[in-house]
């Protein structure tokens, strides 16, 4: 059955020069901890990779803020970087915000929907880069989504993610602005039927 609100578009994808840099840096994530201020992401640690312009916020709320930029902490992930890039530019997009989000054993990202003018024009991706088998969900729909697989998801549907395994689970998650329909087109072209999830993952 195909699914509406996820689609894997890449499997199999190697994701260890990824998985080493962010071993390489154990600090990372507790170098900005904005993300542990929002009452739906709190349980989650995360590095951010590209954020928003904060030039770009006088009168506009953070969600409105078109403009991204790489953080300083971004350097220290030139494969994370290739990697979002390379796609981007596959698709024929424009590259968004980015972090590299870890939830640890026991964690749950709490039911929300990412609003605003930003969110309303990009499309949301997840690369699995360590997982023993987490679960996501946006409205109806569960999956599972395993390491070395893309994803792509609509985060303007209700959605929410738990870990229900004794590892973490870290994703790339980066957001890509299409040229018109390209993005969605080919990840109904590229992207096999997954199954759904059986349970709470």
């Amino acid at each position: 059955m195909e699914l509406k609100y996820f689609r894997r578009l890449k499997c199999d994808l190697d994701v260890r020069p990824i998985a080493a840099e962010i071993a390489a840096q154990p600090d990372a994530w507790f170098q900005q901890t904005g993300r542990q201020r929002v009452r739906v992401q709190a349980e989650a640690l995360a590095i951010p990779l590209r954020g928003l312009r904060k030039s770009k916020m006088v009168d506009v709320e953070r969600r409105d803020v078109q403009e991204s930029r790489y953080t300083s902490l971004s350097r220290s992930f030139p494969a994370a970087r290739e990697f979002i890039e390379a796609f981007a530019a596959e698709v024929g997009g424009r590259l968004g915000r980015a972090k590299i989000v870890n939830l640890p054993p026991g964690g749950r990202v709490h039911p929300h929907v990412d609003r605003g003018q930003y969110y309303a024009s990009r499309d949301r991706y997840h690369l699995v880069v360590d997982s023993a088998g987490c679960g996501m969900s946006a409205e109806d729909e569960q999956v599972v989504m395993r390491p070395g697989e893309l994803w792509w998801f609509d985060n303007k549907a209700e959605h929410a993610a738990w870990n229900d395994t004794s590892e973490a689970r870290i994703h790339l998650i980066f957001d890509v602005k299409p040229r018109r329909s390209a993005t969605r087109q080919a990840s109904r072209s590229q992207a096999p039927n997954p199954a759904r999830a059986g349970g709470m993952g």
